[in-house]
C-alpha cells in the first residue's frame, strides 16, 4: 500500500466519526458531508510525517472548519422561511447496541434543536466534552483556546441548554406503538390510540423553507396538535405510502406519494416516554439524502 491509499485508508476509518461530530455542530447532513469531503483534501495535502497523532489532528481541523462553516450558516438561518429545522438523516450503526443507544439521542432532531441556542465554540466544546467524551485540555486544544476558556464554554452551554440536555429514549417496543398509532390515526382521522402516547404539552412543528407547503408556526398543546392530525394531515396524508425508518436514532417514518419523497416525520420525547415534540420535514431540499444511510459516531 502506497502512502496516498494509507492515508486514505487512516481517514475512512476515522469518517464515521467526523460525520458524526460536524452534522452535531452543523445540524445539515449536506454540510457535513462538505466538510468532511474538504477535510479529506486537506489531510491528502497535509505533511502527515510531521502528524504524531492523525486521530487528533483531524478531529482538530473538523472541528474548527465546522466552527466557521456554523458562524457563517447563522444569517442564512435567521433569514429562513418558516420554521428552521436540522436536516433529517437516515442512521445506520456498525456498532454495539450500547454504543447506539449512548449516542442515538445526540443525534436526536430535539437536541439539535436545543444545540442552536449556543454559539459555535460553546456547541462544539459541549459536544466534544459530553458526547464524544474528551477532558478539558483536549476540547481546549481541540478549539483553539485555554483550558480555562474551555471550562467556561462548556458551562456556559450547559446553562443555556438546561434540562434540555437531559435527552429522553423510549425502548423500541414503545417506538413501535408510537408510529402505529400515528399512522393510523392519518389513515382513519381517529386519534383514539394515539392520545395517550402524547404529553399534554406537545408541540408540532413543520419545515417547508418556502419550498413546500407547511405549516408556519408551531402548534402548541394536545388538542391542537390532535385536531392538526386528525384534520389537515388525514386529509391529505391518508393515502400517502408511509415506510418506517430510523430518523437521527429513533424510529420514525418516511412518507411518499406517487413514489415521490414529500415528507419526514421524526419525534421527541419526555422522561415518561412520551411524546412532547413532532417534527416534519418538508423542504424538498432537505429531503434529498434522506433514504440513503448514513454510519455515523
Amino acid at each position: 500500500m502506497n502512502s496516498a491509499e494509507n492515508a486514505a485508508a487512516v481517514f475512512e476509518q476515522r469518517r464515521p466519526f467526523l460525520l458524526g461530530l460536524a452534522y452535531r455542530i452543523l445540524g445539515s447532513r449536506t454540510e457535513a458531508e462538505d466538510a468532511v469531503q474538504e477535510l479529506f483534501i486537506k489531510w491528502l495535502e497535509a505533511d502527515r510525517a510531521s502528524i504524531s497523532t492523525p486521530a487528533a489532528w483531524l478531529t482538530t481541523a473538523c472541528t474548527r472548519h465546522c466552527i466557521d462553516v456554523l458562524r457563517s450558516a447563522h444569517t442564512s438561518r435567521v433569514d429562513y422561511i418558516g420554521t428552521w429545522l436540522p436536516e433529517p438523516i437516515h442512521t445506520t450503526h456498525q456498532h454495539s447496541p450500547e454504543h447506539i443507544h449512548d449516542l442515538a439521542s445526540s443525534l436526536s432532531t430535539a437536541f439539535l434543536l436545543l444545540l442552536e441556542r449556543l454559539t459555535p465554540k460553546e456547541r462544539a466544546a459541549y459536544l466534544l466534552y459530553e458526547i464524544f467524551d474528551m477532558d478539558y485540555a483536549q476540547v481546549a486544544e481541540t478549539i483553539g483556546v485555554q483550558e480555562a476558556t474551555c471550562r467556561k464554554l462548556v458551562s456556559r452551554a450547559k446553562a443555556g441548554l438546561g434540562s434540555g440536555q437531559l435527552r429522553f429514549q423510549p425502548a423500541p417496543a414503545r417506538q413501535d406503538q408510537l408510529l402505529d398509532a400515528f399512522h393510523s390515526a392519518i389513515a382513519s382521522g381517529s386519534t383514539a390510540s394515539l392520545t395517550a402516547l402524547l404529553a399534554e404539552d406537545v408541540e408540532l412543528c413543520a419545515d417547508g423553507g418556502g419550498k413546500a407547503s407547511a405549516i408556519r408556526e408551531t402548534l402548541f398543546g394536545i388538542n391542537s396538535v390532535l385536531d392538526f392530525i386528525s384534520q389537515s394531515l388525514h386529509a391529505y396524508w391518508q393515502t400517502y405510502e408511509w415506510l418506517p425508518t430510523e430518523i437521527n436514532g429513533a424510529q420514525g417514518a418516511i412518507i411518499k406519494a406517487d413514489g415521490e419523497l414529500v415528507a419526514s416525520l421524526s419525534f421527541g420525547f419526555d422522561e415518561a416516554g412520551r411524546v412532547n415534540r413532532i417534527f416534519i420535514m418538508r423542504n424538498p431540499d432537505k429531503l434529498v439524502g434522506l433514504e440513503a444511510g448514513l454510519d455515523v459516531r
